[in-house]
């Protein structure tokens, strides 16, 4: 009796790694993300202070905004004299990439008005790279929003932390604190270049940028730099191994 109570719990056992697949591992790299943006934050709210803006600004863009390019951005901008409705539209033309990430991890935000909301509100780059890792559904749910919220509370500790800390600082730009964000999002993208599909989209949205930006508006070059993504297409192998 007991070894056949045994033989029937062999197949539920042997499901239980599959039902939650690398959870260790995804709990770390979601914990290492949200503490290299809580260290980002700092540096933005160091800047924001070190500009001369009001302590307000920046805790204020964190809470309602949560989105680094656009808030680097905007302060950049009206720092330099720039008009805050121009700011706001550069900063409105910077996020125009989340109209297709909603597309692309909609089912991971859930049903209902209110989560789909505040999914939204949660939708920057790092919550959908962690999201359109995870092939399951429940589990790509699960990524989004864990993803999310802990970088929306690392991030707006770590700028209030540094507006707090930028008024003991007197030069913030000479500590290079700017190159803080672009870093993270190069971090996050190196693993995808292993294979030759995302490397001829970031090789071709970097070369776009990088030609445009003398010629147009801040914000314009990194639209343009999606084209990209339609070179990871380009001589893609139709046989199933070849594609992945």
């Amino acid at each position: 009796m007991r070894s056949t109570q045994r033989t029937r719990r062999l197949p539920f056992s042997h499901r239980l790694p599959r039902l939650v697949p690398d959870a260790p591992d995804l709990a770390r790299d979601i914990a290492l993300v949200c503490a290299a943006d809580a260290v980002v934050g700092v540096s933005f709210g160091a800047l924001s202070a070190g500009l001369g803006l009001p302590a307000w600004l920046p805790v204020l863009l964190s809470v309602v905004v949560f989105a680094g390019a656009a808030q680097f951005l905007f302060i950049g901008l009206v720092a330099a004299g720039g008009s805050p409705i121009a700011a706001v539209a550069a900063g409105l033309l910077v996020n125009a990439r989340h109209i297709p990430f909603g597309f692309a991890v909609g089912d991971a935000l859930g049903t209902g008005w209110l989560r789909r909301v505040a999914g939204s509100h949660l939708m920057v780059d790092e919550t959908v790279a962690f999201a359109l890792a995870q092939r399951d559904p429940l589990h790509r749910r699960t990524a989004y929003w864990l993803c999310g919220t802990g970088l929306f509370a690392s991030w707006n500790a770590g700028v209030l932390l540094g507006v707090h800390g930028g008024h003991a600082l007197h030069d913030t730009g000479a500590l290079g604190l700017d190159a803080a964000f672009p870093a993270v999002l190069v971090a996050l993208l190196l693993p995808s270049l292993r294979t030759a599909g995302p490397r001829r989209a970031a090789l071709t949205g970097a070369l776009v940028a990088l030609a445009a930006t003398p010629f147009l508006p801040a914000g314009l070059p990194v639209l343009l730099a999606l084209s990209g993504v339609a070179a990871a297409e380009w001589r893609r192998p139709d046989t199933g191994e070849g594609a992945r």
